[in-house]
């Protein structure tokens, strides 16, 4: 296997190091300012992006930039800049030893030109992305601040996102009906190290008020992140130079403060960034907290949240070489709502419960406890530590641009604490969870209409668990792959082509029922199309073959599981995943007219099912871990119409529709029809936005599953901006639920016993210095 992964990767670079050029000749050059439309002044620190190059210049003081070596043809400008709401776009046309002049203005304007970094791995505009994209940066984030990421992103219907919940402390994101392994969650574009996918009452600890930005990426961008993930990648960005490699001198940063009613909810993050000459050091951190919520028919106990994260680095980034150094970490404490009535077991002494379990790891605790009283609540108490290392070269060969490895080391462990009603506590379950991952990205030189990027991915995993919950053996767990993304720009016709090679190896430990030893190999694969087809509007086709190696869970997991609500029995012998997808996109975007509208269909072989076998064991349903044959299908749409200068009329609405084929079984937790109207006024740094949110009744269930009622909910959200000298200050407000409509989420572990949160309004406060 070794020597089938050291040919295909120098067959890789022989392929991309030999392919036709066209070639350069002289290169030309690009001048330009940014300026703040309203006033003209120039914006020093503002970023600018060469998208087709992938290369970053930052503006000096007197608001300038400069392209140095950039062959003949049509380029796309981006700039940004913390201290505007706006990201602007500009094309320019370069001559042969020629120098092309622009000029690029950034305004706090209702039509905002988005960034993403996540679709290709670098800059690239969303509406010109092969991929959907939903895209956020601090100025959207600090209008929704919330406990969770799956929270702020299933806020807004239409962008096919939905939320899975155990209480509000384990909110993670749902994408086109797909959950678990099948989404990835990174930070800074490397696999968090959680276990949230495993559980519906585990949790990922982001901070979302600490974001500089939030993206979601459905379709086959995953090929460049995991094989897993086909349902699509989320991945939270901490800094500007995660991802952006060029110094900058001089302070900046950023103060935020939140609170809120509903559920005592409070909020506070800082950051700074100082730069001197090439060298960079940063810091950061934030904490929040909340309490039991509020709905229609009272509070919700121990539905309380808490969260502290801390980061800090420096970096150096010279002409040809950079490196950085950066260590995080997490805390989160947070309770699951009902826990005491949702256990499948009477709570007995804890000999005669292991035994009755048959587990073979030992208990967590140092010493027994035998007792016979209540559980009164459970929580969850967890921490993670995440170190990372990046390095980089620019220009290593003639037909590269650059190279960059990461090295990033995590360690997640959680316990799972259990309170008694005489006041004892106790570790029922602790998860350890320690995972290294590597990855080099090599950026391709543009060679004609030729450009993309290509690299290695590894990972080297060690899990344990230990107590009442422990499913699965300890598990060592190997992984490799090969990818590559290639796009060909023929200006108004574009090609996307991609590939995965992928290989994960599971080692089961020792355990009283003897595991084997799994390894799967396999190819995903994509390819599209964008069809220029009038000034603004684009046609999009994109076709992915997937491969997903079974998860941990799927293959190991045998026992009662609380949090999941079922008793599951893992099949070791599962076969992989493969599956055939097909995205059609049509977009629009012009000075009164924005908008998306995309279809999707996805068909698997061997889906790993959830089988409901009827039976009931230790109080819950027996769920089998089996194959079948699966499709998902939907769509989604977002349009915004300019009714008046300042006003804008925004649609959006989102469905999926998932089953078994076979027994034409639907799929657990698949969210309903969703939709949202809402108008967006925008007048010099005022934004008020009221939002109509609509839910249509979700009959379409899993065995055991009960049909959720449809709902109408009505929210308001206001912010102000100001501009002074080096500082940005942003007011906000949000209003949700403003009818106190009871009302439940069709994706909640918990729908049946605690509807979502009532009539609340947050306040933000957010300062930014440059």
């Amino acid at each position: 296997m070794q020597g089938l992964i050291r040919t295909a990767l120098f067959g890789l670079i022989l392929f991309v190091s030999c392919s036709p050029a066209v070639l350069w000749g002289q290169g030309g050059r690009i001048e330009g300012e940014v300026l703040l439309k309203r006033t003209g002044d120039p914006l020093h620190n503002a970023v600018v992006h060469l998208d087709e190059l992938g290369r970053t210049a930052q503006t000096n003081h007197q608001g300038r930039f400069a392209f140095d070596n950039v062959p003949p043809g049509e380029y796309r400008l981006h700039a940004h800049a913390d201290i505007a709401l706006t990201e602007a776009a500009e094309t320019v046309t370069v001559a042969a030893g020629g120098t092309a002049r622009v000029k690029i203005e950034l305004d706090l304007a209702t039509v905002r030109e988005r960034v993403t970094v996540t679709a290709t791995g670098v800059p690239q505009s969303v509406f010109e992305s092969f991929q959907a994209v939903d895209a956020r940066n601090s100025f959207d984030l600090a209008t929704q601040i919330s406990p969770t990421i799956g929270e702020t992103l299933a806020n807004r219907p239409g962008n096919g996102v939905a939320m899975r919940s155990f209480g509000p402390g384990s909110g993670r994101p749902i994408i086109r009906g797909f959950d678990g392994d099948r989404v990835l969650i990174l930070q800074d574009g490397i696999p968090t190290g959680t276990l949230s996918s495993q559980s519906g009452d585990h949790a990922e600890l982001i901070n979302t008020a600490g974001l500089d930005r939030l993206e979601v990426v459905k379709g086959p961008a995953t090929l460049l992140y995991g094989g897993s993930g086909m349902g699509g990648v989320v991945n939270a960005i901490t800094r500007h130079h995660a991802f952006h490699e060029h110094p900058h001198r001089g302070l900046r940063g950023y103060l935020s403060g939140t609170g809120g009613s509903a559920n005592a909810f409070a909020n506070g993050s800082g950051g700074f960034e100082y730069g001197l000459k090439n060298w960079m050091v940063w810091g950061g951190g934030g904490g929040q907290r909340s309490g039991d919520y509020g709905t229609p028919i009272g509070r919700i106990p121990n539905s309380d949240t808490r969260l502290s994260t801390g980061y800090a680095g420096l970096g150096r980034y010279g002409n040809r070489h950079f490196f950085s150094l950066n260590a995080t970490y997490d805390s989160g404490l947070y309770g699951v709502p009902f826990s005491n009535l949702l256990h499948g077991h009477e709570h007995e002494p804890e000999q005669q419960a292991q035994g009755s379990r048959g587990k073979a790891a030992a208990p967590v605790r140092a010493e027994e406890h035998d007792h016979e009283h209540e559980l009164a609540r459970t929580e969850l108490d967890s921490n993670r530590q995440a170190y990372q290392f990046s390095w980089g070269v620019r220009n290593p060969l003639q037909a590269l641009e650059n190279f960059t490895l990461r090295l990033n080391y995590s360690r997640w462990r959680h316990d799972e604490v259990e309170l008694f009603d005489d006041g004892h506590r106790q570790t029922g379950t602790r998860f350890d969870n320690r995972q290294f991952v590597w990855r080099g990205t090599f950026e391709q030189a543009r060679r004609g209409s030729l450009s993309g990027r290509f690299g290695f991915w590894g990972m080297v995993r060690d899990y344990r668990a230990t107590g009442e919950e422990a499913l699965a053996p300890p598990v060592d767990q190997q992984a490799f792959a090969l990818f590559a993304l290639e796009e060909v720009n023929l200006e108004r016709v574009k090609f996307q082509f991609g590939g995965r090679l992928e290989h994960n190896r599971y080692t089961p430990g020792e355990a009283e029922e003897p595991f084997p030893n799994r390894s799967f190999t396999g190819v995903a694969a994509s390819g599209g199309i964008q069809v220029g087809l009038w000034q603004g509007g684009v046609f999009l086709a994109n076709y992915n073959r997937s491969f997903r190696a079974p998860a941990l869970e799927e293959l190991y997991n045998r026992g009662p599981h609380a949090g999941n609500l079922a008793y599951e029995i893992g099949n070791p012998r599962l076969k992989p995943e493969t599956g055939n997808g097909l995205d059609l996109s049509l977009r629009q975007r012009s000075r009164r007219a924005q908008g998306e509208f995309n279809l999707f269909y996805y068909d698997f072989s061997n889906f790993v099912f959830p089988f409901a076998t009827g039976e009931r064991e230790e109080g819950f349903q027996v769920i089998r871990f089996a194959e079948a044959d699966s499709r998902f299908y939907g769509t989604e749409l977002n349009l915004g119409l300019g009714l008046h200068r300042y006003l804008w009329l925004h649609l959006g609405a989102d469905y999926v529709n998932a089953q078994e084929k076979r027994e034409k079984i639907s799929l657990p937790r698949i969210p309903p029809l969703r939709g949202r109207a809402g108008l967006e006024w925008n007048w010099q740094g005022w934004r008020i936005e009221p939002e109509l949110i609509v839910a249509a009744r979700q009959d379409r269930t899993f065995t055991g599953e009960t049909e959720t009622p449809g709902y109408a909910v009505f929210h308001l959200t206001a912010s102000y901006i100001i501009t002074r000298g080096h500082f940005v200050h942003q007011f906000a407000v949000n209003t949700f639920n403003l009818g106190d409509r009871l009302y439940r989420n069709h994706s909640s572990f918990l729908k049946d016993l605690a509807p979502e949160i009532g009539r609340g309004v947050r306040f933000t406060y957010r300062v930014r210095f440059y």
